[in-house]
Order: C-alpha cells, then structure tokens, then sequence
C-alpha cells in the first residue's frame, strides 16, 4: 500500500539534491532572459499566495497544499518561508544560511536538513522566477522557449528548463515555467520526475520589493519544541 505523503516541494528538493530548440524557436528566449535579468537587478523580497499541487501518477492522485509564501535576497544568499494554512494543521517551512526547517506547531516539532555542499544547486531551483537572473538560470539549465500562454489575465512566457547537472536530472527530468513577461517573475512553475509525477505552483498576487518583515523568515517555535535531523 503506497502511503499518500503531504510534503512541501522545497522539502523534495532537499531530501534529494544536493539545449536545445532550433534558432527559431530561441528567438524569443532572449527577451524574456533580459527581463529576468532586469527584475534581478532590483529585486530584494517578494511574497505570494500558492497552491501547490503534487500529482502522484501511480495512484493518479493529487494533494493540494494551500498558504503563502516569502523569499528574499541576503547578503550570503536567499531566504525562503512558507505557511501553509491549508490543510490543517498548518506547518511552517523556512530556507535560511542553507538549512531546510519544516515546523509542525500541534506536535511542536522542527524537523532540518541541511543542504550543505549543494546550497548552490539548492538555491538554484530556489530562485527560478523569483529573483533568479536569466544569466544565472542559463548556467544550471539548457533552456528553451516554448510559447505564449495568457494565465489569469496575465500574459506569460513559457520556458522549459532541462537541468545541465545529471543529479538534479534524476530529481527533475524537466521544468516549466510560465514568466509574467511585464515584471519577470514566475506565476506558474511545474516540476516533472521521470516517473510521471510532477508538482505544479501557482502563484497569484503577488508582490515585489514591498519590504517583507524579518519575523517572517523566523520559525514561532516554544521553549520546548523538538528539532529533529534526520539526515544526521
């Protein structure tokens, strides 16, 4: 019996980490990669609502997650935080100085990983389309235009990223991305594993550069919760 798992996709990432198209097809990459250059440029934080839907192909089900989600740009990297309010009971997750902190408030538990030598990689898929410069994305990624597509009354790019490392590869045998071509940043993201699974984000309104609070990228942890490290 196969049991249904409800874990957030940065925490996928962490458990396991860490061209092509013809000159027609490229040609509209280059706009789109200046863009993500520009909005990098100026970028410091950002937040958005998501739904996070992880497809599982053998049971052909799908577990949805709901909540909001921060990122912002350090000095010695990204910090990443999400609260998950949907399902209950919610959990909060938190990416900062390359540790990976999932908190579950009705047990009182943390559970880290520590991203150690592969932060970079880590940070790499962190960052797509929000925050991540199309310079940066073309050296982890062979990256090709794949079309126009209007999501929610805004028109997008599509980018499909295959993974130039050939451990991410076995993580991730591809990535869309669907890039707000007017600010650069991603509103939908889907993730593809060999096996046919895959976890699709959306994210709507979202906002950029509006000073997101430090207590934010803190965990609310009490004077006796557990932390846990499974990867020793």
């Amino acid at each position: 019996m196969i049991q249904k798992r409800r874990l957030p996709w940065l925490l996928t990432l962490a458990l396991v980490i860490f061209g092509g198209g013809s000159e027609a097809q490229q040609a509209p990459l280059q706009p789109v990669l200046e863009q993500l250059d520009r909005t990098s440029a100026s970028f410091h934080d950002a937040q958005a609502a998501f739904v996070w839907d992880q497809y599982q192909k053998v049971v052909d089900e799908h577990d949805l997650q709901k909540g909001t989600v921060y990122f912002r740009r350090t000095g010695s990297g990204v910090q990443m935080a999400a609260d998950i309010s949907d399902p209950m009971p919610p959990k909060y997750v938190l990416y900062s100085e390359s540790k990976v902190q999932i908190y579950q408030p009705k047990i009182d538990q943390v559970t880290q990983y520590n991203t150690g030598k592969d932060k970079a990689a880590f940070e790499s898929f962190l960052v797509l389309g929000f925050g991540g410069s199309g310079r940066d994305m073309l050296k982890s990624f062979d990256v090709t235009y794949a079309g126009k597509e209007t999501l929610d009354n805004v028109d997008t790019a599509k980018l499909d990223l295959v993974p130039k490392s050939e451990k991410a590869r076995n993580t991730f045998s591809h990535i869309m991305l669907w890039i707000d071509t007017a600010r650069g940043v991603s509103v939908q993201q889907q993730f593809f594993t060999a096996s046919g699974d895959y976890r699709l984000a959306k994210y709507t309104g979202i906002q950029i550069n509006q000073r997101v609070p430090d207590s934010v990228f803190k965990l609310k942890t009490t004077g006796k919760t557990r932390v846990v490290s499974p990867q020793g």
